[in-house]
């Protein structure tokens, strides 16, 4: 701690005494040219790589899916002009000596290999630094080795702008190449998920909502293949994160579990998520596209009246003989006269009989 004063404040002297620039100048070329130090030039690089809180999204989700993330949660919020966002995935996870050296720059666990996507090159050890000096905090909430993974970035949006538009959906159609692609909509976080979700497909499933509904998809979604280990675990962090919140013994461990993933819930709500009011959410995917979730059962309603009348198809036809008997009455009087026999239809509660008249010369 000693050391890292005494670097403070030298540093400090140095730029009382010969100017900030200095501290930020490797070497003078003249005319105007300087080489910068490497400090300097990582970080007006990441000023460029982060430019909005949408770009921040991408990056984490490139991370989650470069830590081979089979799903991942995103959970986000704004109160006033504060951005909160939290992103939990199943992935290899970080460790503890790790969890905040992963922010600095150039640090990577992608040595011999790099991944290049639509949004560009991925694994040179920039994304998370970048995401850091754009945004008012970045911090791993928890992590384990072969466990996953739970981030949480804060961002101050009079100073990393968004969209205003945060709420619309993205529609799809198909690119020149015929393939399936986002073509409309506001450049917003939902389209962000979306783009990836569409471009990673088969690769990892991302779920994007609430801090609550976040958890109400983690508890559903993340089921443990053998329950009963979580019967026998005395610390929880032994778990894998995304199935941490599946061993809550009720509403208050939960909210206790809720808040260890960074996820910041009322027991109120708790409750809620444990009784199945606040249900889970389908993937992005499978909402972009409008079609069911295969992974969620269909509900059954044990209490609606399935009830209904069941007429034979002889007695419709005796019954509609008799209508047009009948009709004679009102034929006679107003000159009426039918193109059709009457069209009888029963619904549930219902009998409807349709009379098609014949139109006069």
């Amino acid at each position: 701690m000693a050391v890292n004063n005494e670097a403070g404040n030298l540093l400090g002297f140095v730029a009382s005494v010969t100017g900030e620039q200095n501290l930020r100048v490797e070497e003078n070329l003249g005319d105007g040219f300087v080489r910068l130090r490497v400090a300097e030039a990582e970080r007006r690089q990441a000023k460029h790589d982060i430019r909005c809180i949408e770009d921040v999204v991408i990056e984490m989700l490139r991370n989650a899916r470069d830590a081979r993330a089979r799903k991942i949660f995103v959970a986000t919020t704004r109160d006033a002009n504060t951005r909160t966002l939290v992103m939990i995935d199943d992935g290899d996870g970080i460790p503890a000596h790790m969890q905040d050296r992963i922010f600095d720059a150039r640090v990577t666990s992608k040595l011999e290999t790099i991944h290049t996507d639509r949004w560009g090159v991925h694994g040179r050890g920039m994304a998370l630094f970048s995401v850091r000096e754009n945004v008012s905090s970045a911090k791993v909430v928890t992590s384990t080795p072969g466990l996953g993974t739970s981030l949480c970035v804060v961002s101050d949006a009079t100073k990393l702008s968004e969209r205003a538009d945060q709420s619309t959906w993205p529609t799809v159609g198909t690119d020149d190449d015929g393939q399936t692609s986002v073509v409309r909509g506001p450049h917003n976080i939902v389209r962000t998920c979306c783009e990836f979700a569409v471009e990673e497909r088969g690769v990892c499933e991302v779920y994007l909502g609430s801090p609550s509904e976040i958890a109400a998809t983690l508890r559903d979604r993340c089921r443990p293949d053998d329950e009963s280990r979580h019967l026998f675990v005395d610390d929880i962090a032994e778990l894998p994160v995304c199935e941490r919140l599946y061993a809550a013994s009720d509403a208050s461990d939960f909210m206790e579990i809720a808040a260890s993933l960074g996820l910041v819930i009322s027991e109120r709500t708790a409750h809620r998520i444990l009784s199945g009011q606040i249900k889970p959410l389908r993937s992005v995917l499978a909402r972009l596209m409008h079609r069911s979730d295969p992974s969620t059962p269909a509900e059954v309603d044990l209490m609606k009246d399935r009830r209904g009348l069941k007429v034979s198809s002889d007695d419709l036809g005796e019954f509609s003989r008799m209508m047009e008997r009948d009709f004679s009455y009102l034929a006679d009087r107003y000159y009426l006269s039918l193109s059709a026999a009457p069209h009888v239809r029963v619904t549930k509660n219902r009998i409807l009989v349709s009379f098609d008249l014949d139109k006069p010369d």
